[in-house]
């Protein structure tokens, strides 16, 4: 089986966000080296809105099968979902979530939506599109922006956090000048986890990571912004450090683990994901997003979780491969 490792084409350095456009890159070559050393045939493909001369590609190399690595088209985030899109068309096996359950959690809107009607703990929400800030319903205080269909917190940092309706109002619209529609979430100040899901058909849970915000001084909120993610010389880049807790009591264990599975199901994910959470002063269990098709990067949250469960990097690929095979035969 003949994999192409498909990626979408990432900006050029100095542009907006480049810094977490640019980490496929480092995606694709640690998928490409994992499966080197799996004597797996393989080549990478970049992703851009000219379908032809990427199904050209498909055809003349004669690929059997994807390795999804798109998080956008062309830095729009809003187009996740249509590469995977794509693929099903033209009937070609591939990793992770299909078109629809990369598109419903794309949109931080539809994801509450959702999580709502599936009964599912998610902080109160507003939605914002550009109208008169007043005409917004209340929102329990402190609240967080967010745009509504970035990925890898972009847009996010600690300007976002908002604590009195005066700021909110005045911060929306330059937000949405910036970011386009924006979701109002209602700011969860509790333990933060992520936890991760992967295999096929069923997914196994992970374990869980806890966030460590426990050096940050008193000005900063608690919060995983685009800083904390991407800037080498912030502050929260080096303080917002992952752990995975041996002493979480069972009741609690257990919960995150029926919450991220519940979430997976959901959003028909498959493969692999990973479920952010936090949680309340009650210890009830708030779904922030799913995250479909999460980072590969060899130091992501997922790897990492993945290695707690006694993984390395070429085994995790290794699975991957072993899901298109399954998917493959007749």
């Amino acid at each position: 089986m003949k994999i192409a490792i498909v990626y979408n084409r990432p900006a050029e350095t100095g542009s907006e966000n480049w810094q977490s456009s640019q980490d496929v890159l480092r995606q694709v070559e640690a998928v490409e080296q994992a499966m080197g050393e799996l004597g797996i045939p393989h080549l990478a493909l970049a992703f851009d809105r000219d379908l032809g001369k990427f199904l050209d590609g498909v055809r003349r190399e004669k690929v059997d099968a994807i390795f999804n690595l798109c998080e956008s088209v062309d830095e729009d985030a809003r187009l996740a979902g249509h590469p995977a899109a794509v693929f099903e068309l033209a009937g070609l096996p591939f990793t992770g979530s299909g078109s629809l359950a990369l598109m419903l959690t794309t949109d931080k809107l539809l994801s509450k939506h959702q999580l709502k009607a599936a009964g599912l703990l998610t902080p109160d929400y507003l939605s914002y599109g550009g109208e008169d800030p007043a005409t917004l319903s209340d929102l329990t205080l402190p609240a967080i922006i967010k745009p509504r269909f970035e990925d890898a917190s972009i847009g996010i940092d600690q300007e976002s956090v908002v604590r009195s309706r005066q700021e909110l109002f005045e911060k929306l619209p330059v937000f949405y000048h910036q970011y386009g529609p924006l979701l109002v979430e209602q700011f969860i100040a509790g333990r933060e986890f992520n936890i991760s899901l992967f295999g096929y058909p069923a997914p196994r849970v992970l374990p869980p990571a806890e966030i460590d915000f426990s050096t940050f001084p008193r000005e900063l909120h608690r919060i995983v912004g685009y800083r904390a993610k991407w800037d080498e010389n912030a502050f929260e880049y080096h303080n917002t450090n992952r752990f995975f807790p041996a002493n979480l009591p069972p009741d609690m264990a257990s919960e995150l683990r029926r919450v991220a599975a519940a979430v997976f199901d959901l959003f028909l994910l498959r493969d692999y994901g990973r479920i952010d959470v936090r949680m309340d002063e009650q210890g009830r269990i708030h779904v922030l997003e799913a995250n479909a098709n999460p980072c590969l990067s060899p130091d992501a949250g997922f790897v990492a979780a993945a290695e707690q469960d006694g993984m390395n990097y070429t085994d995790i690929v290794s699975g991957f491969v072993t899901f298109l095979s399954a998917r493959s035969q007749p």
